[in-house]
């Protein structure tokens, strides 16, 4: 795979999510996990979600993916068996510009990422007021 650029991954991932109030932890490979229900650790608890919904294992929902072609930021966001993990695949990763080969990038970085478990970037929308 492709050298990722963390800050362009950061700026992109703030741009494309839907709630401006939503925490989200950001992975080496461009993995995000959306927290809707942000608590303690933020980067704790987005591994533990992506531990358990980033590996691919084949014959299993775990391999299913679904691709969501963006309409302001050129590439593909391609969803997993969890709704809140979702990863970003630009339209340099891959050679063919297909839903198909998006979709399977997507899906080799997130098992990536749900191996490796690299956390790059935090985002915390958390109101100060309600952590102390």
């Amino acid at each position: 795979m492709a050298a990722v650029n963390t800050e362009m991954l950061i700026d992109v991932w703030q741009r494309i999510l839907v709630n401006p109030r939503a925490s989200w932890v950001l992975f080496e490979q461009g993995t995000c996990v959306v927290l809707t229900a942000p608590d303690g650790d933020l980067a704790e608890q987005a591994t533990d979600i992506l531990k358990g919904f980033g590996p691919v294992h084949a014959g299993s929902s775990a391999g299913d993916f679904g691709v969501i072609d963006l309409e302001d930021t050129e590439g593909w966001v391609v969803t997993g068996h969890h709704n809140d993990v979702l990863t970003y695949v630009g339209p340099d990763e891959v050679g063919d510009p297909s839903e198909l080969a998006a979709g399977l990038c997507g899906r080799a970085k997130r098992h990536q990422d749900g191996t490796d478990l690299h956390v790059v970037h935090v985002e915390d929308k958390r109101d100060p007021a309600t952590l102390a």
